[in-house]
């Protein structure tokens, strides 16, 4: 019986033996094997997860986006650290990735300041560009009466320029003092929770359509699709401005710009369509822009 046992533990061997030098054909299993130092028995013993590696790394060399991913756990490169002398494998979180949960962190701190904003908040002193914008939203504010016929904002700028912290001022005034319902909607994001959850896309679309005060956040920043255009924004839009809801909205990019981004589908371009979109947007709101130093800095 012992000598069956050592018959298989040779046979075994010698299979991770053949594994390793077939291995070592690619140049890339050798650098990772040389840059871990490993001795050749170690190597042959873990081989196949350091193909792993390999093959996930060959993954995020031509990886755009974490939509694209085709790693294992999205996000992630399964990964080799030397401790002392054993090797551990885990997750590491690929650039995409990481850029990802930097902009969340960002997304959540911006989202605990608005929620919190106020008018008295608004710095009208340091920078002169702001004052119109800053005009527009408390003479809003002044004559506010739901029973007229009011337009929101459409707010365009540079990047960082303070434009959802303004709007959220208003906003949060007007639920303080006319307890208005207010919705602020990180556009993207809101299109994204749309297509994965069509449980909820009815419920969330009539919230959308009908609150009183409405913000489509970062408009623009989203990958444009004719669902996402023409079903969901225009379908939005439409409502509102059938029932004169006043909506509001942020963007980087311009009326003119805006245009251009939803006419845009791949090699398709549908001016039509977008130019509808546009001139919903304009029957709901009033162009302004706010070109300012970046405030999250």
């Amino acid at each position: 019986m012992p000598k069956i046992q050592e018959m298989n533990f040779s046979s075994s061997k010698q299979k991770l033996y053949e594994n390793y030098v077939e291995a070592k054909k690619d140049s890339s299993f050798v650098k990772l094997v040389n840059r871990l130092q490993l001795k050749e028995e170690d190597a042959m013993k873990i081989t196949s997860k350091l193909q792993d590696t390999l093959n996930e790394i060959s993954h995020c060399n031509n990886c755009k986006g974490l939509q694209e991913c085709q790693n294992s756990y999205r996000g992630h490169v399964f990964f080799p650290e030397k401790k002392e002398e054993n090797i551990y494998f885990s997750y590491a979180p690929c650039k995409h990735q990481k850029a990802f949960l930097k902009m969340k962190k960002e997304k959540e701190n911006l989202a605990n300041t608005n929620v919190n904003a106020r008018i008295r908040d608004i710095d009208g002193t340091s920078d002169k560009k702001r004052i119109p914008v800053i005009k527009w939203i408390l003479k809003f504010l002044e004559d506010y009466d739901y029973s007229k016929d009011m337009k929101g904002l459409y707010l365009s700028g540079s990047f960082g320029s303070g434009k959802t912290f303004l709007v959220s001022a208003l906003f949060h005034e007007l639920e303080i003092n006319y307890h208005v319902s207010t919705l602020t909607v990180y556009f993207p994001e809101a299109l994204r929770t749309l297509k994965d959850d069509w449980e909820e896309y009815e419920s969330k679309m009539r919230q959308y359509q009908s609150v009183d005060l409405l913000l489509l956040d970062d408009i623009g920043a989203e990958k444009v699709t004719e669902w996402g255009r023409d079903e969901v924004l225009g379908t939005i839009l439409q409502y509102r401005m059938d029932h004169h809801l006043p909506t509001f909205f942020t963007s980087n990019m311009n009326l003119k710009e805006l245009e251009s981004h939803l006419a845009t589908i791949g090699k398709t371009i549908d001016v039509v369509k977008s130019r509808r979109i546009i001139e919903r947007i304009k029957q709901t709101s009033e162009a302004l822009e706010l070109t300012s130093e970046n405030r999250r800095k």
